[in-house]
This record gives C-alpha cells, sequence and structure tokens, in this order.
C-alpha cells in the first residue's frame, strides 16, 4: 500500500468499515415480476370483454340485416306474386280480346267455311241451290236441304232424282222428304260432304249475315247484308227471316250464314219490285220438321 504524501490523511486505496469500495455489491431493491403478472389476467379479461361486447353487437347488427333481408325478400315476393297475378290477369284479357277479334265478321272466312257444303241443284229445268247439313245418315252419303219449289217439277212429276253440281263436278241426289206447305225438301246423297252446323240461337235484327247460292246458275256466289227482322207466322205459313243482302232466282234453297258459320235460314224468295227485302225459312223449321239437324 502506498503512504499517504500527508500526514493525517488516508492513503489512497484504504478501506473504511462500513463503506463499499469499488465493485461492492448492494443488495436488490424489490423485484417487479409478481406485480406485472399479476396484471396480466386482468387485461386478458378486460380484452376478452371487450371483443365479447364488439362480438355481440356485430351479432346483433347481423340479425338486423338478416331481418332486413328477409323481410326485402317476403316484399320482393309479395310484389312479384302480384306482378305474376297481373300478368295473368292482362294475359286473360288478351286472348279474350283475341277471341272477340276472331270473332269478328269476316264475310271471306265464312264464304271459304261453308262454300265446299253448297251446291248448285239441277231438277229438270229449274235450278237452284242445296246445302250439306248436319251428321251424316246412317246409312251413310249426306243430307242436304232446298226449298221445295227448287224440285217441284220434278217431284210432281213422280220423280225423285236431281243432281248437284259443284266445281265441274256432277252427283246423283234423291228426294227424301218434302214438306209443301213450309216450302222445304230434304235431299240425299251417297257421296259425302261436310254438313254445315244449324245455328242454335235465333236471329236478331242487325245481326250480319253471308248469303250462299247459285242466283242464274252462277256457282259459289255471295252476298252479305244485314237480318231486318224476324217475322212471326202472320199467314200460316210460318216464321221468316227478313235480311237484305241481295239474292236472285237461282238463290232459293241456299243457306243464311252468321259470323260463326252457322246456318241461320234458308233463302227462299225475294218482293217483288223492291230491292233489299230477302226472306228466308229459319233453320229451326227445317230442323224440326226432318228431325235432321
Amino acid at each position: 500500500m502506498l503512504g499517504s504524501p500527508y500526514p493525517g490523511q488516508p492513503a489512497v486505496g484504504t478501506d473504511y468499515p462500513g463503506q463499499a469500495g469499488p465493485g461492492t455489491a448492494y443488495p436488490d431493491g424489490p423485484a417487479d415480476g409478481p406485480r406485472r403478472r399479476g396484471r396480466l389476467p386482468v387485461v386478458a379479461l378486460a380484452l376478452a370483454g371487450v371483443l365479447a361486447v364488439v362480438a355481440g353487437v356485430q351479432a346483433y347488427q347481423i340479425y338486423r340485416l338478416d331481418s332486413r333481408l328477409a323481410a326485402t325478400d317476403r316484399r320482393l315476393a309479395e310484389a312479384q306474386g302480384a306482378d305474376g297475378r297481373r300478368l295473368d290477369g292482362l294475359e286473360t284479357r288478351a286472348e279474350a280480346l283475341e277471341k272477340q277479334a276472331g270473332a269478328a265478321f269476316n264475310p271471306e272466312a265464312v264464304a271459304s267455311a261453308v262454300l265446299p257444303s253448297v251446291f248448285r241443284v239441277r231438277a229438270g229445268d229449274f235450278t237452284g241451290t242445296a246445302f250439306a247439313i248436319g251428321k251424316p245418315p246412317s246409312g251413310g252419303g249426306t243430307t242436304l236441304l232446298t226449298n221445295f219449289h227448287v224440285v217441284e217439277s220434278v217431284y210432281d212429276g213422280g220423280g225423285r232424282k236431281v243432281f248437284l253440281e259443284r266445281t265441274g263436278q256432277r252427283f246423283e241426289a234423291t228426294i227424301v222428304k218434302v214438306e209443301k206447305d213450309k216450302d222445304l225438301a230434304q235431299l240425299r246423297t251417297t257421296a259425302r260432304f261436310t254438313g254445315l252446323v244449324a245455328a242454335a240461337a235465333s236471329v236478331r235484327s242487325g245481326q250480319q249475315i253471308v248469303v250462299v247460292g247459285a242466283p242464274l246458275g252462277l256457282q259459289d256466289s255471295v252476298t252479305t247484308g244485314v237480318v231486318s227482322a224476324f217475322r212471326k207466322d202472320e199467314d200460316g205459313s210460318g216464321p221468316v227471316i227478313q235480311f237484305d243482302a241481295p239474292i236472285n232466282p237461282g238463290n232459293s234453297g241456299g243457306p243464311v250464314i252468321n259470323g260463326s258459320k252457322e246456318v241461320v235460314g234458308i233463302a227462299t224468295a225475294k218482293a217483288r219490285d223492291a230491292e233489299g227485302i230477302g226472306l228466308a225459312v229459319p233453320i229451326k223449321t227445317a230442323c224440326d220438321t226432318f228431325k235432321i239437324c
């Protein structure tokens, strides 16, 4: 040890009791580890609580969103159902209008449908018209109607054979029955033709009609008009239909057709010295007389 240069002063490096020298270790202070470890569970619980709250809020929001979406889907489904019902209603209405348009009076369509069933009749020297009516008879062939005065000369002369002519073809027919007072005659041929349909309803004034026949021997002649009146039995000869469609000799026995292609009458005469006054026997009269419709 080096001595002190000054008397009474300790030499450098002298150690005093109770004094720490260089490098002396002091006891450590209180440890922080246990206190920090005690805070971690609290923080974790707090975070878990916050996360639970956040998750709950999100779940509630998702639930509300799902509920709104479900309600929106229901409203859309209801709206689509209502639209579908409205569309169905419009389609039904459109179909009804199409049917009404189709049912509108169309003389060309009527003539096209009935002409194949209408014939020129030659009975001796007399020429008139006849048409197929109803279903085929049990023995086959075709039933036809005409006026009695068309076949009168043949019938009164004891004959029963007349001839049907159409588009260059000729078919023999037989007079089966007559009703002189009603000016009606029933014919039958072995040839097969489509029978026209008799109208079930009575005619109405103003109803549009088509008259088909062979005026003056001219086959497939078509005229149009309206029903002027339905005349009841005034002179004992039965009711008649008055119409304004032009007719001439040769039209007798031809069908008077409505817009539905049904026979409403049998053209039988026109007023002398007057235009626009034609007369027809109601088809119901012929059907009831011969029991064929």
